[in-house]
């Protein structure tokens, strides 16, 4: 029997356990299909152990995460959207030897293996093609015998949007992945923090909110997964499943709310329990409106893919302090520092460091250099934001320090647009920034200087150049052109003052 299954009370294993918009499974249907998979993939991986999932959610993406779990796998989570040449380098720069790719995502992530050299390609609801192993005769040719419960647990390998332009690398960080030395104790390790009831993934599987929520899986707490968020069918899933928890973004919400207030009184979401939000500033009316609706479940996790979640706070504590993300989460602990390099007093703005009291910090995998920039102390880092803590020990968060680019919970590096844009023979200089959009929270948008004012290239253009390179989501929305966008004898650029322009003057990040 599977890891993931020998745990459910006998009498409860034909219960739901996974569910999409197309398939149920019991946990007598997983049982199988998940020892199958692990044997297939114990067998694939080389000794690196490496398999990206590159695909929209669905019960397969989630069961091909779980499988890498009972197969002390590292799975490596790769944003669906990505170009075949950004797929190439996460394949090269992970070590990953097998790919696992959706219909959607079957054709770049074919012509990404092959010239990233990953031979074992597997796909889920696709058309047979060459080079690609179908999911159903991957299953059907390994043992349905379960691989033993030895093995040792390894961390997702995720990707962060890189200020060069490159993505790094970072494991899941121990908050979220707690050390084990084998599979049957990771999943004893996390059994006693999950229920049987439903939880709902409706972001991204290649996040780590929505992704937790299939490690809650493995653990025994059943999953329904939405490939697309599509506000009244997830507020009809709550109410069809009983949903008890879901993690979100502030985007979500949006939608949520812009339904007419007779569709929302239709459904029923007293199910819920814990709706935790990240990934970006709430604005303090959409998240008021969204504890009058729910109550008081909304929790808020501000932190960061190479920390896991740093702060925390719930609902009584934000109607209390509104604009907090929380006090620090153990084992960090929060450090303001001015601009003198000394630590700010209560109420006093300055750049948010965490102390790790493990001494660990962050870590970018192979990446030395980038991991030093992060601390100023040994276990003491910054994610690279300003703030205050009030006399409670509260965080408000009032600005970036980087020039990171927040859209619907997906963070996004000016870096690349600004490295693609300068190749075009039509742009001399360009500066990318976040400017305000109702529903993300942040848009994309380039402040170009043409190579020749009388005859600037069009918008159009542009966007289509930027396309062959990047994925759509890390494009400009628009294009301004601009006679100059302030660079310094250094060669720097102001982002704070570009953003200014556009900003209403009372901005403040963190909810």
């Amino acid at each position: 029997m599977s890891v993931t299954v020998e745990a459910i009370d006998p009498a409860n294993r034909g219960a739901l356990a996974l569910a999409d918009e197309r398939v149920e499974y019991s946990w007598n249907d997983l049982d199988p299909i998940l020892n199958r998979a692990a044997n297939a993939l114990h067998a694939a991986v080389d000794a690196r152990r490496r398999a990206a999932v590159f695909a929209p959610n669905s019960a397969e993406t989630a069961l091909a995460y779980v499988a890498c779990l009972e197969a002390g796998v590292s799975s490596v989570p790769v944003n669906f959207h990505l170009t075949v040449q950004e797929l190439v380098y996460i394949l090269q720069d992970s070590n990953a030897s097998v790919l696992f790719v959706g219909p959607e995502t079957a054709e770049v992530g074919l012509a990404a293996a092959r010239e990233a050299g990953v031979t074992q390609v597997v796909g889920w609801r696709c058309e047979a093609r060459e080079g690609l192993t179908l999911w159903e005769d991957w299953l059907a040719a390994a043992s349905a015998g379960a691989l033993p419960a030895d093995l040792k647990p390894l961390p997702h390998l995720h990707y962060t949007s890189g200020t060069t332009g490159k993505p790094k690398a970072t494991e899941t960080p121990p908050s979220y992945f707690p050390a084990a030395d084998t599979v049957r104790a990771f999943a004893e390790i996390l059994r006693p923090k999950v229920t049987p009831s439903p939880g709902i993934a409706v972001g991204p599987l290649y996040h780590t909110g929505p992704l937790g929520m299939v490690r809650n899986l493995f653990a025994g707490m059943s999953l329904v997964t939405v490939q697309a968020f599509d506000p009244e069918k997830v507020l009809a899933l709550i109410e069809r499943y009983r949903v008890a928890g879901s993690v979100m973004v502030p985007t979500h919400f949006q939608r949520l709310l812009s339904l007419p207030e007779e569709v929302r009184a239709r459904y029923d979401v007293s199910s819920m329990k814990r709706l935790a939000h990240t990934g970006a500033a709430c604005p303090r009316d959409v998240k008021k409106a969204m504890i009058d609706w729910f109550g008081p479940v909304l929790v808020e996790a501000y932190g960061g893919t190479e920390a896991g979640s740093t702060t925390f706070i719930t609902s009584p504590e934000w109607l209390e302090r509104p604009g907090s993300v929380g006090c620090a989460l153990p084992p960090f602990e929060l450090v303001i520092i001015g601009e003198d390099g000394k630590e700010c007093p209560a109420g006093e703005v300055g750049q948010v460091y965490f102390r790790d009291t493990t001494g660990r910090g962050i870590v970018y995998h192979g990446d030395p250099v980038k991991t030093a920039e992060a601390h100023i102390a040994p276990g003491v880092f910054t994610l690279g934001e300003m703030g205050y803590v009030d006399a409670e020990g509260y965080l408000f968060i009032t600005d970036r320090v980087s020039d990171m680019i927040v859209s619907g919970g997906v963070n996004i590096y000016p870096a690349e647009a600004e490295h693609v844009l300068l190749c075009h023979p039509d742009v001399a200089d360009v500066a990318v920034i976040g400017v305000p959009n109702a529903e993300m929270g942040e848009e994309v948008k380039a402040l170009v200087i043409p190579a020749d004012p009388a005859n600037p290239p069009s918008p159009e253009a542009l966007n289509s150049f930027c396309r062959e390179t990047l994925a759509g989501y890390k494009c400009p929305r628009s294009y301004d052109f601009v006679d100059d966008i302030g660079r310094n004898a250094m060669g720097k650029v102001n982002k704070r003052a570009l953003r200014q322009n556009y900003w209403p003057s009372d901005r403040t990040i963190g909810g």
